[in-house]
């Protein structure tokens, strides 16, 4: 991975977020130029140079290889409620451009029980009796706490879709499946993993999530997918319309799609690095690679600070990737 052409074709974006997201209040990135088109490279700051390499690859896959081809033309998917009061929540269901599901934050640091349960039932209370709704902890709970929860919460929902990542890891995945009647989903136990088959191996998930960038592209992706043999739903990692492209084309090519994936998060962010950016219509993404111009380039431009902070990481992601 040379570290010169790579810094010649790199544009760094930086954007506010809507409303402040599993801490953040912000999200930034690197974008990159290639004969196929646009990539993203964006991993989160508590990403060591090693575990960014598959971001890199990802992105450098995007610009450089582009996508198997699809299968469907829209991919259906589901809207993403943060730690929000219950007003909130509703509103932002009813505005998310016709999503049938919704995908719940729980686990939020200082919040408890109530506000956990007022959140899900106001979701449900937006969707209607036909929705679907599903709760992401982030691996925040303890086995006894999500077992319990998940109780509750499948009560508040009317019956959850799923639970994903209710605890952190794999063995404890495998004790809160063996103990509640919600399905479980695997996600952080997969693209921060250093061997993903353990949570098949472990029986520990009916449902895996998988998220192009950190685990190396799309092709990558659609192999690890047909290894774990279990049913798959596509989330992002609150990239910019560049990145969900990326997410798209996987969904895209994936050869059943029972979920609603979890792609439908640009709206979270306050400028997009793209003209039209990648929203749900009617429930559902379109499949297609939204390029940026130079207007959005610009609305999106950080300060010289961050520019060369991405500059100089990039730099070490490379080298990291070119010892692995």
């Amino acid at each position: 991975m040379p570290v010169q052409p790579l810094a010649d074709r790199a544009v760094v974006y930086a954007t506010p977020l809507r409303t402040r997201f599993r801490g953040l209040d912000a999200r930034d990135g690197v974008l990159l130029r290639g004969d196929a088109g646009w990539g993203e490279v964006s991993p989160f700051w508590d990403y060591g140079d090693a575990e960014c390499v598959p971001w890199l690859r990802a992105g450098l896959e995007a610009a450089d290889l582009g996508w198997p081809d699809p299968v469907r033309s829209r991919v259906p998917v589901n809207v993403t409620v943060p730690a929000v009061g219950p007003e909130a929540a509703h509103r932002i269901v009813e505005g998310s451009g016709g999503c049938t599901t919704a995908k719940v934050k729980v686990a939020d640091p200082g919040q408890g029980a109530a506000e956990e349960q007022a959140r899900v039932e106001a979701v449900r209370a937006a969707l209607g009796p036909r929705g679907r709704v599903r709760v992401d902890a982030n691996g925040g709970w303890d086995v006894a706490t999500a077992v319990s929860r998940l109780r509750l919460l499948d009560r508040a929902a009317g019956g959850l879709e799923y639970a994903e990542q209710p605890v952190p890891t794999v063995a404890d995945l495998a004790a809160v499946r063996r103990r509640t009647d919600v399905p479980v989903a695997a996600d952080e136990s997969i693209r921060r993993a250093e061997d993903p088959m353990a949570v098949r191996r472990a029986d520990a998930a009916d449902v895996v999530v998988l998220k192009v960038q950190p685990l190396g592209g799309v092709r990558a992706c659609l192999d690890l997918a047909e290894q774990i043999g279990l049913p798959v739903v596509v989330s992002s990692a609150l990239e910019s319309s560049v990145g969900i492209a990326a997410g798209v084309a996987l969904a895209a090519a994936l050869p059943e799609l029972p979920y609603a994936c979890g792609l439908a998060t640009v709206q979270l962010l306050e400028r997009d690095t793209v003209v039209d950016p990648l929203l749900p219509v009617d429930g559902a993404l379109p499949v297609r690679r939204p390029p940026p111009d130079a207007s959005t380039l610009t609305a999106v431009r950080p300060g010289a600070a961050l520019e060369h902070r991405w500059r100089t990481r990039l730099a070490r992601v490379a080298a990291a990737g070119d010892r692995s």
